[in-house]
C-alpha cells in the first residue's frame, strides 16, 4: 500500500543470536513456534553469538553471507530475525539478501492480523501495524524524488515520502478515535458489573498456556482452542454462576509473551484493561514447561505494564495430565487462602477444585445470614430472589419470612439502606 518490497512467502530462514550485552535473550524454541504460528515452513535454523549488534546488518558480514548462502541453498522466500531490527538495519539486510526480512515484532504483528477476527480486534492490529510501518516508510521510496511538475504530474510539492506519512497518520488518528469510542463502551459495561456487584474474573498468562481451553471447560463457551502460540486474540467474556457466592464474569484474555512489543500492549490496551479490572486474577501456568518460573515472571512484567501486578491472583498450573503422578490439588497458605491449584483443563481433573478455590477467594467479600423480613416488605424480597441471593426461606406463623442470603456485602448495604431509619425493618443477623 505504502512501499514496494518483494512478496513475501512461507519457505523461510530464521536466525537467533546471543548477545552478550543482552540480560533476558530470547529462547530460541519460542521463535520457532511463533514462525510456525504465522504459518512460515522453516527450512533451516542459523545460530551466532556476538557482543552487540552490528549497527549496519545487526549480524554482521560474515553471518550475513552465511544466511544468503542458506536463502539460496534452499530457495527460501523469507528471513525472520529473532529479534527487533531497526528499520535501516531491515532495510540493508533486505538489499543483500533480495529477499523480504521480517523482525520479531513484525513476525507477532502478522500472526495477530490472522487472529483478529472481531471488528475491535482487527483494528487494534491494523494500528500496530500502522505505528510499526511508520518508521518503515523510508525503504520503498528512495528511488523517487519531489514530484515532478507537468501535466499531470503537479502535486502539493511534497514527496511521495511526505504524502504516504500524511496518509498513515491520518488512518491511525481515525482508527484511534474509534478505539476510545470501544474504550469508553468497556468503561461503561465495567462500571455497571460494578454498580451490580459482579466480579469479574480474567484469565491471564504466557500464551498457550491452555487459558481457553480452560475457559471452555468452565463455560462451555466454545472458545477457539489449538495448540499454538496467540490461539486467542479477541477477549471473550462469560457469566458463570458459582455455588455460595453467585454469577460471576470469566474473561478470556490475550497470551503475554516475552519482550511483547511495546505498541502490541498500547493497541490492545482497550481489551487487556479488562485483566487491570479485574476482581481476581487466574494466572493460567503451564505446568509441564521447563521453564515455568520464567514464564512467570513474563506475565508479571506485562501485568506490571498495565498497572494490573497488585491484584488479587490465583496460580493455576494447567497441564498436569502431562506429569507423571501428580494429583489435583489446591495449595494454601498458612491462613488456609487458596494460593494455587493444579489441574488439567483437557480431562478436566481438579476444575472442581479450581471452582472451590474461585468460590474461596470471591467469598472473602461475601457475607452470609439470615434476614427476617414481613410481608410488607415483598419488594425487598423479590429484589434479593433478582440477584440470586437467596439460598433458603422459611415462613413464620405470623407471616414473617426468614431469608438465608449470601450475597456481596455492598448489596447488602444497598438494598437495606432504605430502611435504616425505620424502626420496623427488616432485621438482618450475621452468621458465625
Amino acid at each position: 500500500m505504502f512501499f514496494d518490497r518483494p512478496e513475501s512467502g512461507e519457505l523461510a530462514v530464521l536466525v537467533h543470536l546471543e548477545l552478550s550485552a543482552v540480560d533476558s535473550p530470547e529462547d530460541p524454541r519460542e521463535f520457532e513456534e511463533l514462525a510456525l504460528s504465522a504459518g512460515a515452513d522453516p527450512v533451516t535454523f542459523i545460530f551466532g553469538q556476538r557482543a552487540k549488534p552490528d549497527p549496519r546488518t545487526f549480524v554482521g558480514r560474515g553471518k550475513l553471507e552465511e544466511i544468503q548462502q542458506a536463502v539460496k541453498e534452499h530457495g527460501a522466500e523469507l528471513v525472520i530475525f529473532d529479534h527487533n531490527l531497526s528499520p535501516s538495519q531491515e532495510r540493508n539486510v533486505e538489499r543483500e539478501l533480495r529477499c523480504r526480512v521480517l523482525d520479531r515484532t513484525g513476525l507477532i504483528l502478522d500472526i495477530f492480523a490472522q487472529r483478529a477476527r472481531t471488528h475491535e480486534g482487527k483494528l487494534q492490529v491494523e494500528l500496530a501495524q500502522l505505528r510499526h510501518m511508520a518508521t518503515r516508510l523510508v525503504r520503498g521510496w528512495t528511488h523517487l524524488e519531489r514530484q515532478k511538475g507537468g501535466i499531470g504530474l503537479r502535486g502539493p510539492g511534497e514527496t511521495q515520502l511526505e504524502t504516504d506519512r500524511r496518509l498513515l497518520r491520518a488512518r491511525i488518528d481515525s482508527i484511534e478515535k474509534r478505539l476510545e469510542k470501544v474504550r469508553r463502551q468497556r468503561d461503561q459495561g465495567r462500571r455497571a458489573r460494578t454498580r451490580a456487584e459482579v466480579p469479574t474474573v480474567s484469565l491471564v498468562g504466557y500464551t498457550n498456556a491452555g487459558k481457553s481451553t480452560l475457559f471452555n471447560r468452565l463455560t462451555d463457551a466454545g472458545v477457539y482452542v489449538r495448540d499454538q502460540l496467540f490461539a486467542t486474540l479477541d477477549p471473550t467474556m462469560r457469566r458463570v454462576e458459582l455455588p455460595s457466592v453467585g454469577g460471576m464474569i470469566l474473561a478470556d484474555t490475550v497470551g503475554f509473551v516475552s519482550h511483547l512489543p511495546h505498541r502490541l500492549v498500547e493497541a490492545f490496551r482497550a481489551t487487556l484493561e479488562e485483566a487491570a479490572s479485574a476482581t481476581l486474577l487466574l494466572h493460567v501456568v503451564d505446568a509441564a514447561a521447563d521453564d515455568r518460573l520464567h514464564l512467570m515472571e513474563e506475565v508479571q512484567l506485562v501485568l506490571e505494564e498495565i498497572d494490573a501486578a497488585d491484584l488479587p491472583q490465583l496460580v493455576v498450573y494447567n497441564k498436569i495430565d502431562l506429569l507423571a503422578a501428580k494429583e489435583p490439588t489446591i495449595d494454601r497458605d498458612a491462613d488456609g487462602v487458596p494460593r494455587a491449584v493444579w489441574v488439567s483443563a483437557v480431562t478436566g481433573a481438579g476444575c472442581d477444585l479450581l471452582v472451590e478455590a474461585i468460590s474461596e477467594r470471591l467469598g472473602e467479600q461475601m457475607v452470609r445470614g439470615q434476614l427476617l423480613v414481613a410481608p410488607r416488605h415483598g419488594r425487598l424480597r423479590a429484589q434479593l430472589y433478582e440477584i440470586n441471593a437467596v439460598k433458603h426461606e422459611a415462613y413464620r406463623d405470623n407471616g414473617d419470612v426468614e431469608l438465608e442470603l449470601v450475597l456481596p456485602r455492598g448489596d447488602l448495604q444497598r438494598l437495606l439502606a432504605p430502611y435504616a431509619d425505620a424502626g420496623d425493618g427488616p432485621q438482618w443477623r450475621a452468621s458465625e
